[in-house]
């Protein structure tokens, strides 16, 4: 609770003059009450024009006062309130890119997007009416039952049974409505995984005809909240009801009640008159604050979610003291030594004990079965996640104690997915290096062999790219990812399995463009293809997290039964024998 108040701080000052402005806004409200009760006791009629002019006079100062110091109060609020979700969204958006994927898979996309949308406009909504009604509410409800006493303490003992009837039938309605709030944030997110779901499913959904499936999936969780929401609103719907025959009810008591102390000469009409406003205040004074307070658990469950972020930890730290670049002797330099890797709260390792080394310059292939980790390793290497035992040494230097940024700088990765951005394909690959030149990205998509189907379209790299890159093909995609990595020019190259849906052709053609290109860095491919790897310097065959294997194509072709076995089964045996180092 306290890391997201923190961020209400700046505005301390705003808060100061918006008590001020509301205090003031409360002093008009109660004053004007008592003004008309003189008015009407000392009668307009037989006054003098002086008179009549000074009373109007004097509601008209009121009156402006209320008015202005309403606008301000409401202007000050909503600014606050404004500037405080702003503050809110942005520094939950900027812890959210600190986090490493073990507190992704904590906390789900779907529920990060509702918590930075739908539950910072829960507090927002909360902030703005806590700085209205949390302090004018107050101020009118005592005020007033002050100002109704000095009228007339006989008719004041109706606060007496009125106020504590009103709490109680609030205080029941909340206990009823309050639980379904935090029901309904739960059903939000669940709502909103289901539909990001849908929509970035489009495709499978379409192809395997599950249209019918998906739409009962989605009316089931939309029927789920306009369920809770409308219970919520039945129970609320009740509450006006109550209170404005509580406040009626107190309207013909205190006539039928000031009407005797009139007939016996103890009250005035004008009295009278100002006990009936200031009651009326009073009591919707208590609604407003119960209303209040039936959005602040709502709010309080927004709080909680938010602050879980907050409080959340990334697991993957920066180091005190940073090793910067130029203190690395060989930034393209890769060693493994006994590195063990299990994911959080499995009891099974997906790489143990893993030894190599590969030079700057280098070309280091890794070939294995699905599932037997190889993308977990280049995960290490850009530190997406951190060792359970042992070091990764990039330079000579281990990657825990240098920044994120300083490793990540070094690197160029294309991941197995191809992912594009909405925008053009220039800015697609300039996004490796902001500051690329229009000859820069010419160059890259040259090499990765995308420069001629970018020119064949009118536009060129300025392009369209849809979210996701939909409008492209895969094969289109992965060479706009493979241009953007190769246009930052960094000292080490990983290429996740980024070959799969290129044809052979293209697919020989772009390596050999790599190989001139990439000349001085180091290049990482993982690779389900035989063809992709055969010319690497050091190919690692990966079964199972382990290691049974590694060399050159020659050595594990010649020494390791299951390598032969993976390459025939895609090559002749003479290929095999005649390519490869």
């Amino acid at each position: 609770m306290k890391k997201v108040l923190k961020y209400l701080k700046p505005y301390t000052l705003a808060l100061i003059f918006a008590i001020i402005l509301t205090f003031g806004q409360s002093m008009c409200n109660l004053y004007l009450p008592n003004l008309m009760s003189d008015i009407v006791n000392n009668g307009i009629v037989g006054q003098s024009m002086s008179e009549v002019i000074k009373y109007g006079k004097e509601m008209l100062i009121v009156t402006i006062g209320y008015m202005l110091c309403a606008i301000c109060a409401t202007f000050i609020a909503s600014k606050v309130s404004s500037g405080f979700a702003r503050d809110l969204r942005k520094v939950i958006y900027r812890k959210v890119q600190k986090f490493s994927l073990n507190e992704f898979n904590k906390i789900p996309t779907s529920s990060l997007i509702t918590r930075t949308t739908n539950d910072v406009k829960q507090v927002q909504q909360l902030t703005l009416m806590s700085m209205r009604m949390m302090i004018i509410a107050p101020l009118m409800c005592i005020g007033g039952i002050i100002m109704a006493v000095s009228k007339n303490l006989q008719l004041s003992i109706l606060f007496i049974v009125v106020i504590p009837l009103l709490l109680f039938a609030i205080i029941m309605l909340a206990k009823k409505i309050v639980p379904l709030f935090s029901r309904m944030q739960k059903a939000t997110d669940r709502i909103n995984q289901v539909v990001r779901e849908k929509l970035t499913g489009v495709r499978v959904i379409r192809a395997f005809g599950t249209e019918e499936y998906e739409r009962e999936r989605y009316d089931k969780e939309n029927s789920n909240i306009y369920d809770i929401s409308l219970q919520a609103a039945y129970k609320m719907s009740i509450l006006m009801p109550i209170v404005m025959f509580v406040i009626n009810a107190s309207s013909v008591a205190i006539i039928w009640f000031g009407a005797r102390l009139i007939g016996e000469s103890v009250l005035e009409i004008g009295d009278m008159m100002a006990f009936m406003q200031y009651a009326t205040q009073v009591l919707f004074s208590i609604l407003a604050v119960t209303m209040l307070f039936v959005m602040i658990p709502r709010a309080i469950v927004s709080v909680k979610r938010i602050n879980e972020i907050l409080e959340l930890e990334p697991t993957i730290k920066d180091p005190e003291k940073n090793i910067k670049k130029d203190d690395i002797a060989k930034p393209g330099e890769i060693e493994f030594q006994n590195v063990t890797f299990r994911y959080e709260g499995s009891e099974v390792p997906v790489l143990s004990d893993l030894n190599f080394k590969i030079e700057k310059g280098k070309t280091l292939a890794i070939l294995g079965g699905t599932g037997s980790g190889k993308s977990t390793l280049l995960n290490l290497i850009m530190r997406f996640y951190d060792v359970t035992d042992g070091a990764i040494k990039v330079g000579g230097v281990d990657i825990r104690n240098m920044n994120k940024e300083t490793l990540r700088d070094m690197i160029g990765y294309v991941p197995q997915k191809a992912v594009l951005f909405s925008g053009t394909i220039a800015s697609n690959i300039k996004y490796g290096k902001q500051d690329a030149t229009e000859k820069d990205i010419i160059e890259a998509a040259k090499i990765s062999q995308s420069y001629d189907f970018i020119t064949a379209n009118e536009e060129g790299f300025e392009s369209f790219v849809a979210q996701g890159g939909t409008n492209f093909s895969g094969g289109q995609k992965q060479r706009i990812s493979i241009a953007r990595a190769i246009v930052k020019k960094p000292d080490i190259y990983l290429f996740d399995d980024s070959f799969s849906a290129l044809d052979y052709e293209t697919d020989k053609k772009l390596r050999e463009a790599l190989k001139t290109s990439t000349n001085g860095a180091t290049v990482v491919i993982v690779a389900q293809r035989v063809s992709t790897v055969l010319n690497a310097d050091k190919i690692l065959f990966i079964e199972e997290g382990k290691i049974v294997a590694q060399g050159t194509h020659k050595e594990l072709y010649e020494n390791c039964k299951q390598y032969k076995d993976v390459v025939l089964s895609q090559i002749s045996e003479e290929e095999a024998m005649s390519s490869g180092k």
